[in-house]
């Protein structure tokens, strides 16, 4: 199927522009998931505006300041739940400093996902593991190492924040990338970032181009270490949110 790239507006519109090298890595990135599709159910958000909205756009906007300010910076991020690799491999062609560890309890997923960073030349700033983020905001290399920790289209927002606040470093930040977002879904993130020692800096919503929906990002920010209890054991965050009469403990 032959290459094709957004127009000058898109870009206008995020307000960041791919390097020509960028844009080849995005096009590129594109063919790899067409190929690893046919073998792995990784996304069904490969052509298109599918692609380059709902992919590429909807990973890149919230850190668009960021993208402007901090592009060169040595910046460690995490992204939990990469699924086919967004915003994980979206975000490692953007920051061309930063390393990148994304995240995914699913093996053949990780697998692709690793093979599709190193097509993209990738490989020494993206790095893949397969367990589950409980798992990760233990270990002794993820807790408390990343400047950004990341999550799309993994969980509610609580549970959301369970597994990103833990691995923070001082100074660092979550981004939780929602959708429709009410005054109810503020109020529930509100009572379990009381319990994560952590509050929200930042909400922004814009509509995504193409009329392709409503789009919330929220920045969270620890103020204090976050307690040695979270993450929660594997499948509690999940089955009984932070701020729920059953998982406020």
């Amino acid at each position: 199927m032959p290459a094709a790239t957004p127009d000058t507006a898109l870009w206008q519109e995020l307000g960041w522009q791919p390097s020509p090298e960028q844009l080849q890595q995005l096009l590129q990135l594109q063919e790899e998931l067409r190929s690893w599709n046919s073998r792995v159910n990784l996304t069904r958000l490969v052509e298109g505006d599918d692609f380059w909205i709902a992919q590429v756009f909807d990973s890149l906007w919230p850190l668009r300041q960021l993208l402007s300010e901090q592009a060169q910076a040595p910046l460690r991020c995490i992204d939990v739940g990469t699924g086919g690799g967004f915003p994980g491999l979206a975000v490692a062609i953007a920051l061309p400093q930063a390393q990148l560890t994304l995240v995914d309890s699913v093996g053949r997923k990780t697998q692709a996902v690793q093979a599709m960073a190193a097509a993209l030349g990738l490989a020494d700033r993206v790095h893949l593991r397969c367990e589950r983020v409980e798992l990760t905001g233990r270990h002794g290399q993820c807790r408390g190492q990343f400047d950004l920790a990341m999550a799309r289209a993994v969980a509610a927002a609580p549970v959301v924040a369970e597994y990103l606040v833990p691995l923070l470093k001082p100074g660092g930040q979550a981004l939780l990338y929602r959708g429709q977002w009410t005054a109810n879904d503020q109020g529930d993130l509100e009572r379990a970032l009381q319990l994560l020692r952590a509050d929200i800096l930042g909400n922004e919503q814009r509509e995504l181009p193409a009329g392709r929906g409503q789009r919330t990002a929220l920045f969270v920010a620890a103020n204090a270490p976050c307690p040695k209890g979270y993450p929660r054991a594997v499948g509690i965050p999940s089955k009984f949110p932070l701020g729920q009469s059953s998982g406020a403990a």
